[in-house]
């Protein structure tokens, strides 16, 4: 079988040479497996919330009957008759707590799991994928688009910025920016007033300085191969975010999953 090969770009988006790709490219693309990964993913993040079962019910509190001309809420002993206990009364119970026992997390095989990673890399690697997803894709020069090593020890923003330039993911970025808007609702009050969309991935070998150079460009995520998942290549369950491998990432890719998927 011929095995699939990409070109290598420098910063300035010229090509340089070619590299082999790892059987992983090669791997059928399963968005039903994809699904369930990242929706397992997620739900691992939620922590299952409960309540004491007698919070709200330390009180001596209790009707007091009909026939007085008033509501037959329990009331606490003594003088006063402040009510207490019920549901809508100061410090009184829930009306229907959320249980601890409820299963929230969803989990998938080892097996599954890591074929849903490597459909997501394989999913990268198809340009139609990739623009069907909603990516800006018309300046980029390859896809996979593969980059060599400099681009992991760039160390200012500055220097990433003028690279995504020549590499031709500046529309990507804009996309992002012109995408973001003040969410509609509660939940920009909660933590999460802004909405954008999704940019480019940067996968490298390792971490070096790039990840913090890439901080304050909005869309842009850098990770570590070893970091990979499904959630991070295919964000949404939706496989074929834009992403550049450098050429120690495509390396380190074929030594950890070096034999693929069968089919």
């Amino acid at each position: 079988m011929v095995k699939k090969t990409a070109k290598v770009f420098n910063l300035q988006g010229k090509p340089v040479g070619k590299i082999t790709l790892p059987p992983v490219f090669e791997t059928p693309i399963r968005p039903d497996v994809i699904k369930r990964a990242v929706i397992a993913i997620q739900s691992a993040r939620i922590q299952p919330q409960g309540r004491d079962p007698m919070a709200g019910k330390r009180t001596t509190a209790e009707s007091r009957g009909v026939g007085l001309g008033i509501a037959r809420i329990p009331r606490v002993k003594g003088p006063g008759g402040r009510a207490a206990f019920a549901p809508g009364t100061v410090g009184g119970r829930v009306a229907h707590p959320p249980t601890p026992e409820k299963k929230i997390v969803k989990r998938i095989p080892k097996k599954e799991k890591r074929l849903a990673l490597f459909s997501a890399i394989a999913a990268t690697g198809y340009k139609e994928i990739v623009a069907s997803r909603g990516h800006a894709v018309e300046d980029v020069p390859a896809i996979p688009l593969v980059v060599t090593d400099d681009l992991a020890k760039l160390k200012k923003t500055r220097e990433v910025e003028e690279a995504l330039i020549s590499l031709g993911l500046l529309s990507d970025i804009y996309r992002v920016r012109e995408s973001r808007k003040v969410r509609a609702g509660k939940g920009k009050r909660r933590g999460r007033k802004i909405k954008q969309a999704v940019g480019p991935l940067i996968v490298v070998a390792e971490k070096d300085g790039i990840s913090k150079a890439a901080e304050n460009i909005l869309g842009l995520d850098v990770v570590a191969v070893k970091d990979l998942n499904a959630e991070v290549l295919a964000p949404g369950a939706h496989p074929g975010r834009l992403t550049v491998w450098t050429v120690g990432a495509i390396e380190k890719l074929g030594e950890l999953y070096g034999g693929g998927e069968e089919a």
